[in-house]
Parts: structure tokens; C-alpha cells; sequence
């Protein structure tokens, strides 16, 4: 039970949130939920040791909680303390026990991941790890080879999906056709309103310089036959061996 009441505490301080009890049969059992959706993320039982496997006939708590990858369950089931989620027939839920033999710290550890793979997808976005894109600049609408000359934060255009945090590459296109800045963007969602026939904006973001590189470093020849990248028409991830390359 000591355990049962140290993750009451941790959720509530991280996610504000509390247990729920919903079943009329099995009133011991408390569900822990997102507020906004209200979906489970972690689910409490007490058990007979021997429906785990364990010997003993006593009743132990364990812990239901998601996992974003089967093949990650499959490996820790291999471990003392985990086992596939019980009474949950989903490859991806596993079952933690609750008696000191998974360490507290790891036991919030996937409490946290099964939080961020139940969430909504408005919520997944705001609590994902901080991402790197590649952001395309169109010379034509705008000076972005001097672009920060003088300054070292500009309004940018609001990409979709990027997030205060995230870290953007700014390609610029024909005919400078290369990457020339690495910058942090520090706040989004600024309300803008801009149109004419070839551009509308209605949001920007704050992003500050970090690095520059020089025109030939990352050119689209190079970004083409050594990374894969055959067009940047829009904000886009990168792949591993060039955000290594950048840095």
C-alpha cells in the first residue's frame, strides 16, 4: 500500500492527477485518467502472487501501465517484477509489481510513458521531447541570407507541429539551395495576419541563432545524395546521421 500512495502523489504533483474508482466488483481497484479525455493511463490491482506466477498464495498490488513499443514489453517480461499486462489481453500493457522489487524511479518512468502514449494527439504534441526540422526560406519573399545581421532572434512563420523547444535548420532555397542557420525556437502560436497571392500567415514563431554555416557546407546537392532529402517544401524531420552532421 506505501507504494500505491507514493504514485497517488507522484501523479498528482506531475499531471494533477487523482485515482478513480470505478468498479463496483473490485472497489480496491483505483484508474488513473487524463482530464481532458478521461482514458485510462495506469490501472492498480491487487492480486493472488500464484495468478502472476509467484509462489505464495498472499495478495500483491501491481500496476497496468502502456508501453509505445510490444517488442520493449517483450524484454522487460524478462525481468523480476514485470510481467504481461494481467487481465489485459493488449501485447503492449504490462503489469508491475508493487512490492519493492521494481525500484520506485522506474516504475514512474514507464507510469510517464504510458501517459504520453495514451494522451490525445493535442496532448502528445505538447508533452513530446523537443524535435529538429528542417524549415524551408524562399529568398524571394524574404532577405534570409541576412537575416539576422543585426539581430539575434526573428518572427518566423508557425510551422505546423513545432513546439517552443524545437529546434529548426533554416534551408534556404534557389539559389542559395543550402542550410545556413541552426536556431531554437522560443515561443509560438503568436497571432499575425498576413496574405497576398502567394503567401498567408496567421501565426508566427520566435526563433533564436545558434549556429551558422556557411553556403557550401549543406547544400541540396549534399543533403540530396548523402542524407536522402530530395525536396524541403515544408517543415520536416531529419534524419539521425545529418542532425549529427549538423551539430
Amino acid at each position: 500500500m506505501r507504494l500505491r500512495e507514493e504514485i497517488f502523489q507522484y501523479v498528482k504533483k506531475k499531471y494533477k492527477t487523482v485515482p478513480d474508482y470505478p468498479f463496483r466488483t473490485a472497489p480496491t481497484y483505483p484508474v488513473l485518467r487524463h482530464a481532458d479525455t478521461r482514458k485510462w493511463f495506469a490501472l492498480i490491482m491487487d492480486v493472488p502472487r500464484e495468478k502472476l506466477g509467484l509462489k505464495g498464495t498472499e495478495y500483491v498490488d501491481i500496476i497496468n501501465v502502456k508501453l509505445g513499443d510490444p517488442m520493449l514489453a517483450d524484454m522487460l517480461v524478462r525481468q523480476p517484477g514485470y510481467f504481461y499486462g494481467y487481465h489485459i489481453t493488449r501485447s503492449s500493457w504490462i503489469s508491475i509489481l508493487l512490492d519493492g522489487t521494481v525500484p520506485f524511479a522506474e516504475i514512474c518512468q514507464w507510469i510517464d510513458e504510458s501517459y504520453a502514449v495514451t494522451a490525445s494527439r493535442k496532448k502528445k504534441q505538447k508533452i513530446r521531447p523537443p524535435k529538429e526540422w528542417i524549415v524551408p526560406a524562399n529568398p524571394k519573399y524574404y532577405d534570409i541570407v541576412h537575416a539576422f545581421d543585426d539581430v539575434r532572434e526573428i518572427d518566423w512563420k508557425q510551422g505546423r507541429g513545432i513546439k517552443a523547444g524545437d529546434t529548426v535548420f533554416i534551408y534556404a532555397g534557389a539559389p542559395v539551395s543550402a542550410i545556413l542557420y541552426k536556431c531554437r525556437v522560443t515561443e509560438t502560436d503568436i497571432p499575425y495576419e498576413y496574405s497576398d497571392r502567394d503567401l498567408t500567415i496567421t501565426a508566427v514563431m520566435k526563433i533564436r541563432l545558434q549556429k551558422r554555416y556557411e553556403p557550401d557546407e549543406f547544400t541540396f546537392g549534399k543533403l540530396k545524395e548523402e542524407y536522402g532529402i530530395y525536396a524541403v517544401r515544408g517543415p520536416r524531420g531529419i534524419p539521425e546521421e545529418l542532425s549529427k552532421a549538423l551539430r
